[in-house]
């Protein structure tokens, strides 16, 4: 006989955005930090609800823009050194004729350095999500709030259902775990 697999999440399905707010702060309130909201509109004030407090792509859109600009201006400074032309009394270094492509170069370093850092936190691409798997998790239409707890290695399926029914949600919902190999 083949082993169960451990849980993935715990899901709770809410009618509302507002119910769903109260569910993540209580939720968060009773000790659960590893949770996470799907929603199919933006929310405003869930994100602090549910704890997220990452900042790496606003910072990863800075460094990219600077190394861009950064790019853009020495790639000019050494062309114009390696192959000088002397025209019509024009300094060599003419920073203010490099500001054009140093700043196309930011906004291009910019925009790939906070894509880029954005796939990489929601760990895109992905093809298949644990989540799928789960019975009624669907995205047909536009009013159903899912509130998960996530199983990490401190984890009691017993109590994440009690923390969650004591919520008064319309479902809670089984994620299963991908069976090991």
């Amino acid at each position: 006989m083949a082993e169960r697999a451990p849980p993935y999440a715990v899901l709770a399905e809410f009618d509302s955005s507002d119910r769903l707010i109260e569910a993540a702060r209580k939720v968060r309130a009773r000790g659960f930090e590893n949770i996470d909201a799907f929603i199919p509109f933006p929310v405003e004030g869930l994100a602090d609800a549910i704890g997220f407090r990452s900042r790496s792509v606003p910072l990863a859109t800075l460094f990219g823009g600077i190394a861009g600009a950064l790019l853009g201006f020495l790639m000019q400074v050494a062309t114009n050194l390696d192959y000088p032309l002397w025209i019509g009394g024009r300094p060599l270094l003419a920073v203010p004729a490099f500001l054009l492509i140093a700043f196309e170069m930011l906004v291009l370093g910019a925009v790939l350095a906070g894509i880029g850092t954005m796939f990489i936190g929601n760990r895109l691409p992905r093809l298949n999500h644990p989540l799928f798997d789960a019975d009624d998790f669907r995205f047909e239409s536009g009013d159903r709030f899912f509130l998960a707890i996530f199983a990490d290695e401190h984890f009691d399926r017993d109590e994440a259902g009690k923390a969650l029914a004591a919520l008064e949600p319309k479902a809670i919902i089984d994620v299963p775990g991908r069976p090991a190999r």
